[in-house]
């Protein structure tokens, strides 16, 4: 032990390394590498969570094309603008009517009861609109119907920009068409200054529900904010977006 010692101090006073340092560098480097892997780790476990379940798209990105512009946002600035102009004799593409905001709307009855019964809807709705809903809550109390003010009775989401246009694309073009015995949508939904309200029956028409996680079929509105100032524009705007009114 005392040669040993003598030999550590001899290689101290040459300039030599210490091996006690040494040692302690390399337990720190070795911790160090340790937590940089456990955090890698947790990070990739993260992100493979992420990737498999529902994205929510983040402000200004759209759900399914973050990368470029929707594709009926496109249409509607290439093929509805001109159309429009031409058939209403607008003067200035700024006077054709526009998609303002979509909101879904989802009530459900059980809630009153049952709050839990929410989850699902809640969760429903994220996937088909890649937007997190809010509640709604009751304004006032109806003791028939046995409900409070302010309990929760059903869940919303409003949709504008890139994610409204992703979703009436889908709707349109994927959801609709899947409805059983489907001969178009009614055209008594306006409400005379330019809005349009729809009814759908049954959640399981858009592709993003599983099916064998239903509890329930629920229904939902549809209400599509428009800036045309009348009947005739908002359904001529609707129509020339795809909307397939019934004849």
């Amino acid at each position: 032990m005392v040669a040993a010692n003598d030999n550590n101090e001899t290689k101290k006073a040459e300039g030599g390394v210490d091996p006690e340092k040494e040692a302690a560098k390399a337990r720190t480097e070795a911790k160090k590498a340790a937590a940089d892997a456990a955090r890698a780790k947790a990070k990739k476990a993260k992100e493979d969570a992420a990737a498999s379940s529902v994205k929510i798209a983040a402000p200004g990105e759209t759900k399914t094309s973050p990368s470029k512009s929707p594709r009926l946002k496109d249409v509607y600035q290439k093929k509805v603008v001109p159309a429009l102009m031409k058939e209403f004799q607008y003067k200035n593409s700024m006077q054709v009517p526009r998609l303002t905001k979509i909101v879904v709307n989802c009530a459900v009855k059980d809630a009153v009861g049952n709050p839990k019964v929410l989850d699902g809807t809640f969760e429903e709705i994220l996937a088909i609109t890649g937007q997190k809903p809010v509640l709604t809550r009751a304004k006032k109390a109806i003791a028939a119907f046995k409900v409070r003010a302010g309990n929760p009775v059903g869940v919303m989401v409003t949709l504008r920009r890139a994610r409204m246009y992703e979703f009436l694309d889908r709707l349109v073009n994927v959801a609709l068409p899947r409805v059983r015995d489907f001969k178009g949508v009614g055209s008594k939904g306006f409400d005379g200054r330019g809005n349009y309200s729809l009814g759908i029956r049954e959640q399981i028409i858009f592709p993003e529900i599983n099916y064998d996680k239903v509890d329930k079929i629920r229904g939902m509105t549809v209400t599509i904010t428009t800036s045309a100032k009348s009947n005739e524009h908002a359904r001529a705007l609707l129509a020339e977006l795809g909307m397939p009114f019934r004849k």
